[in-house]
Formats: C-alpha cells, structure tokens, sequence
C-alpha cells in the first residue's frame, strides 16, 4: 500500500500561500469595517436630519415648509447640528417635542442643546437631553456662539462611541475572525516546524544508516581477505588489506566519537579545560591526525601560520575537532583538495582561517548550514555526506570559547571558514 508524503517545501509554499489568503481577508475586513462605520455615520446623520424635520412640524414652524431641508441645517463639524429656528420659542416644549424626535429615530445619546439668538449674539437657552439608561449629570458642552441667524445647536459628545457601540457585533466577530486567522496561521506554522523536524530525523536516520553500512562492508570484505592463507604469502598486500581495516574502523571511531559526544553536550553546556595552548601547534596536530586522508586523497595543505600570538587560553581537545572538522569537510568537498590554512593575530584575538577549492555553498544556504543536522543540498539531492553534525558542534565549540565562526562561499568555486578566537 503506497503512502503520500508532503515534503516539507510544499508545506511551506502552502504556509505562504495561505499567509498570503489571511492577509488579504484582513485587509478586505478593515476595508469592509471602515464602509460599515462610515454608513453608521451616514445612518445617524440622516436620522438627525429626519429628527429635526419632525421638530419643525411637531412646532408647526409654517415658515420652513418651503424652504429646502439642506438649506436649513448646517453641519460644521461631525458632533454639532445648527438648525435654523425662529424666536421667540417655548423651550419646555421644543426639548420634549426633540427629545421624542430623536428617540422615534433610533438615536439613544446624549444630546447637548443651545438656542441661539442673533441679536443678542450668545445662547440664550442650554440644556441636556439625556438619552434612556444614560443619566449621568454633565455640564453642558456647546461650541462657541456664532452666526448671524438664529439657530438650534444639537451637539453629540458622544457620537463617535455610540456609532462604535452600533458596530460592537461586526467588531467582535471581525476580532473572533482575526483569532482564527492567526490560530490557522500559528498551527500551519507548528505543522510545518514539526514536520520539518520529523524530515530532519529520517534524513538523518538514512544517513546514519548508509555512512556506517559503507565501512562496515569495506572491514567485512578486507577480513575475508585476511582470513586466507595465502595473504601471508603477499606481505604487501596484507598490508594494503590491514590499513585499509585501519582505516575504516579509525572512520567509524571517529564519526561515533562525534555522535556520542554531540549527544552528551546537547543537554548542558561545554564545560571547557582551559589552558594555555599554541594554535599552530594545534593545526599541526590536526594535520597529522588526518594524514591518510590527505594522502588518500592527493590533498595539498599550505600552512601560512602568521599570527605573532598564537597562545590562547582554551580547551586543547575541543579546538581539536573544529580545526580537524573544517580540514576534513574542505577534503571530501573538493575534486582536487587545495586547502590553505591561515592564521593572523591582532590586539585581542588570534584569526584562523580554512580555504579550500571545493563545490562551495549558495547564499540561500549558508545561514543554515551551522544548524543541527543540516547538510548543503542541490534541488533533492543533499551534495554533503556526513550528519550533518560537525560544523553545529564546531559553532557551539567556537560560542563556548566567546569566539565568532564566518563562511565566506562561492558555488564551484570553494568556501573558505574564518574563526576568531579571544586572546584571553
């Protein structure tokens, strides 16, 4: 029974495609709440409008049946109404023939009214008229007087919250509709990382299983060999067989050394034996410990050791295995191996340097490739063998030592490592 598999690079053009989709539906509800806040703007305004047309006919004011309903009432600024009016008036009864209007038409706030008159030049009458499950006492709030007519000033104070208040189902369901959104991201997200994870794990399973399955053969094969009896006969070509067993198994104890070791500081920090320590001598060591390999390989090694000051306090063992990683993956990952190895000194800091001629990195990967169980790929096909353990522990190592660790890279072309360590 055939399984489907989503890779996790198709999970992530979903994950864009869908941020993509919940951005837009965002913009679309902001855009859709402005309009709905705007026709509640337009919904109150005409409900004034419809309000004070009521008052005149309620106040049987003959004189403005004629007259255009837009040329009696100005609205200067979105809180204030000035609706035309002729004096004298009787206050008691215009304030209960308004406060009727405006609840007939659906408009529950406080009002603030003035009566201005023209020739006296200042509001000759002020009140609130306080909407139904709203009586708190406030002083009267009216604009400046101004005008040469007579007028009725309606002032709301609180118009733009009891528009918002009209609007309180759409706000809440557009914030219930933000939260789903940003949950559905958040989990497509989770999915991913978890999916990208469980990618990580088999991909380094797969590789455990192939790095290791090699020289196990290779030893089962030469020790075939050695158990004939006729290979003593040919001391050359026992030798050939038993480095070739040497070898191999120094590979295996090698690369288990890295994995128990990545493993057992993963969960706590390096603890560090520090002492004073010579970085040439160090470099020479590493060179030396990988010595077969550069010659299985036909490698040239050129050794510019520069720096003035080479003594570091640090942990000679763990130096170690940055220095002998960067050489080694500068071997496998080049045709023709020529690598110079460089070190300078200043003020404060000693600077080793591992330059090779090898197939490089793409930009696009070289911020992940100190992350754990990374390896380079080309498309689908990953172009570096190993685990993809080595340079995250050289990183950690390197961090432990309060240094920096940069890559420099250039596809076919070859990398070159650059390692900056504190003097003290």
């Amino acid at each position: 029974m055939s399984t489907f598999s989503i890779r996790s690079s198709t999970i992530r053009l979903g994950i864009f495609i869908s941020t993509l989709v919940i951005a837009v539906i965002l913009v679309f509800q902001l855009i859709w709440l402005k309009r709905v806040y705007n026709y509640e703007q337009k919904e109150f305004d005409l409900s004034v409008l419809k309000s004070i047309r009521g008052l005149y006919e309620d106040l049987n004011a003959s004189a403005y049946y004629n007259t255009h309903l837009n040329n009696l009432i100005q609205n200067p600024e979105p809180h204030l109404y000035l609706a035309n009016i002729n004096l004298p008036v009787n206050t008691d009864s215009l304030t209960a023939y308004l406060h009727f209007e405006l609840e007939d038409f659906g408009i529950f706030t406080n009002c603030h009214i003035g009566i201005y008159s023209a020739d006296s030049a200042k509001y000759i009458f002020r009140g609130i008229l306080e909407s139904a499950g709203k009586k708190q006492k406030t002083d009267t709030i009216l604009p400046d007087p101004s005008g040469n007519h007579d007028h009725l000033a309606l002032y709301f104070p609180n118009r733009r919250n009891y528009i918002l208040a009209q609007m309180n189902f759409w706000i809440i369901s557009s914030a219930v509709l933000l939260i789903v959104l940003v949950l559905f991201g958040g989990s497509l997200y989770y999915f991913y990382r978890q999916k990208f994870k469980n990618e990580i794990q088999k991909d380094f399973i797969h590789n455990f299983t192939h790095e290791f399955k090699t020289p196990v053969s290779v030893i089962s094969l030469a020790a075939d060999v050695l158990k004939n009896p006729a290979i003593a006969e040919k001391p050359e070509k026992l030798s050939t067989y038993a480095n070739i067993v040497g070898h191999q198994a120094n590979y295996l104890h090698t690369q288990i050394e890295k994995l128990l070791k990545f493993a057992h500081d993963e969960s706590r920090q390096l603890h560090l034996d520090r002492k004073r320590t010579n970085i040439h001598d160090l470099i020479r060591e590493s060179v030396a410990y990988l010595t077969p390999l550069i010659d299985e390989r036909k490698s040239k090694i050129d050794l510019e050791l520069n720096a003035e000051n080479p003594w570091l306090e640090a942990d000679h063992e763990y130096l170690v295995i940055v220095i002998t990683n960067l050489i080694d993956n500068a071997i496998k990952y080049s045709k023709n191996p020529v690598i110079t190895i460089r070190t300078s000194s200043t003020e404060h800091s000693v600077l080793l340097s591992v330059l090779d001629n090898g197939i490089g990195i793409d930009k696009s990967q070289i911020n992940m490739i100190f992350e754990k169980f990374f390896r380079v790929r080309q498309g689908e096909t990953y172009t570096a063998k190993g685990f993809g353990i080595g340079l995250s522990f050289v990183k950690q190592i390197i961090n432990a030592h309060n240094g920096k660790i940069k890559i420099d890279s250039v596809p076919n072309k070859g990398s070159n490592f650059t390692i900056e360590l504190p003097l003290q």
